[in-house]
């Protein structure tokens, strides 16, 4: 798809992007306001927000920026208000906003991180998507919804379980509303980078206070002190190694104009993920050989 095509698609309709000052949120702010979008930039950082907004303005784009906590589904409602005041339409929800707890053996769990990760990462994109979609389909031109998981959610990562599971059910939570929204007209994709230059490494500093009611009573020896600061150093060598969010953000406009489902920007993952439907397969083989299921092949398979 040429730019001027893409950009006809796009000119004239509204999107709105969470986690939006800076990083990906921005790159992608920026991408679909010079192909004509109004821009929504909504994120928990004021600071941050005011500089984006200042940044996109520089570019001539239409730009309307919200505070927004992920977690709180009445700050979804109100920047989804102020959208259809500033703007009177909303086509496209880009659920961008997450963070990367913190590393840790399961025994060294802490419940309140936990709880964040799962607000911020799984429960922000049912918030902003559930937020948004009415608005979307009121219209009757159809639109896009997007949501930011990873290429952990398409596969376990050691330590990070909550992180993993939080993208893994991205993933899953995308793959039920495409079949649900298609009859509206609505595309929904899920982007599952790898390591991309932002500050998902120092996503502590924006960590809410309600996260923090209760001290943790895990108990670490000066060994496990010492490794997790080197996991930290670690994500924070890998991230910074990692692609331009600018370049991520083309990646998904090429991606969305091929109406991809799944938006994978970094291809050297494809050995990881095939050995895991290749256990998938072997799992499928395993049952079918079964004396106790193998009877089930041949059952019509049950869909609602």
């Amino acid at each position: 798809m040429s730019a001027s095509t893409s950009s006809s698609i796009y000119s004239g309709k509204t999107a709105l992007i969470s986690g939006a000052g800076g990083g990906i949120g921005l790159a992608l702010a920026k991408e679909f306001g010079l192909l004509g979008m109004n821009v929504v930039i909504a994120d928990i950082d004021k600071q941050a927000l005011a500089e984006a907004k200042t940044a996109l303005k520089s570019h001539g784009i239409n730009v309307l920026a919200c505070t927004l906590d992920v977690t709180d589904y009445a700050q979804w409602e109100t920047c989804v208000e102020e959208t259809i005041e500033k703007f009177g339409k909303l086509h496209m929800v880009v659920n961008n906003a997450g963070v990367g707890g913190i590393p840790g053996k399961i025994e060294q769990t802490d419940h309140d991180t936990w709880r964040w990760v799962v607000d911020v990462n799984m429960m922000g994109v049912l918030y902003g998507t559930q937020a948004a979609t009415p608005e979307i389909k009121r219209h009757g031109e159809g639109g896009w919804i997007i949501n930011v998981a990873s290429m952990a959610g398409m596969m376990g990562v050691p330590f990070s379980s909550a992180y993993a599971a939080t993208k893994a059910a991205v993933v899953s939570m995308t793959e039920s509303w495409a079949v649900e929204l298609k009859p509206h007209n609505i595309h929904v994709s899920v982007l599952c980078p790898a390591f991309v230059k932002t500050r998902i490494h120092e996503s502590l500093r924006n960590k809410q206070e309600k996260y923090k009611s209760t001290q943790s009573k895990i108990e670490m020896t000066s060994q496990d002190k010492d490794r997790f600061k080197k996991s930290f150093g670690a994500a924070a060598a890998l991230v910074e190694s990692g692609i331009d969010p600018e370049l991520l953000a083309k990646r998904v406009v090429e991606a969305l104009g091929t109406n991809q489902q799944y938006i994978f920007t970094h291809p050297n993952y494809r050995d990881a993920i095939t050995y895991r439907s290749g256990l998938l397969g072997k799992a499928f083989d395993d049952a079918q050989q079964s004396e106790l299921v193998k009877h089930l092949i041949d059952e019509e398979i049950v869909s609602l």
